[in-house]
């Protein structure tokens, strides 16, 4: 196998069919490259290009036969401009101190992870989380991730998981300290703003926020931050299927 694969070269795969996480009653399948491929950041920002995610290290498209719901989706954030309720989440954080580290396990970071978890996910199979799943979970073993801490004075109420490309960043998981987020701090929604920032800061261009559901409340509010570029029939798009 080449060391740099072209990536027309690279071998697919289908998965089995599984029920899909977000929609009732839906199979749900994903195309996903060879796990023995060898990555690497370009090779990783062409398929993101193409509509492609990852987790962990397994980077996948959904491919179902009867549903086409999920969509990948982008952000130009150098056209982005804050909404009125934006504005107002920016400012309720602004005094936010945001330190970028390293992806590397950090016990303050798990314990924010899982009372998260524990708040917005019971009993949906990642309120029970371990350090290695977490870590399995957010960071791969070929990708350049960084963790911002979004910080109050010198306590951690917030944490953005982010994956540096050549064109941009992708957005992989926000959580937060579930007790900041009943001051209605729309923690989630200033992680999202600030990567944005800091990639205009940066000089690059996308923010991927992954897949949308148009049918999903979970998914659809990415809607909220435009242009949003949607990727369907093989190519990114500035409006939304119909």
């Amino acid at each position: 196998m080449k060391n740099n694969p072209k990536p027309n070269s690279i071998k697919l795969y289908l998965s089995a069919e599984h029920d899909c996480n977000y929609l009732a009653d839906i199979q749900a399948q994903s195309v996903f490259v060879n796990p023995e491929e060898m990555m690497s950041q370009a090779i990783y920002t062409h398929l993101m290009q193409q509509g492609f995610r990852r987790s962990s290290d397994y980077v996948y498209r959904p491919h179902c036969h009867n549903c086409q719901a999920c969509i990948s989706v982008r952000l130009n954030v150098q056209q982005f401009v804050l909404s009125r309720s934006q504005k107002r989440c920016k400012n309720k954080n602004k005094h936010l101190i945001v330190q970028p580290q390293a992806s590397e396990f950090n016990e303050a970071h798990y314990q924010m992870y899982s009372n998260y978890v524990q708040s917005r996910h019971a009993g949906g199979g990642m309120d029970e989380p371990d350090k290695d799943k977490y870590m399995n979970f957010l960071t791969s073993k070929w990708g350049h991730t960084v963790f911002f801490e979004f910080k109050e004075e010198d306590r951690l109420i917030a944490l953005a998981v982010t994956d540096v490309i050549n064109d941009g960043f992708s957005a992989v998981y926000t959580f937060f300290d579930p007790a900041h987020e009943l001051q209605k701090r729309s923690l989630g929604v200033n992680s999202i703003i600030w990567q944005i920032e800091e990639a205009q800061r940066r000089g690059l261009k996308w923010l991927y926020l992954g897949y949308w559901i148009k049918d999903c409340q979970k998914m659809s509010y990415k809607n909220n931050y435009q242009p949003l570029e949607y990727f369907y029939n093989n190519a990114w798009h500035s409006q939304a299927p119909s």
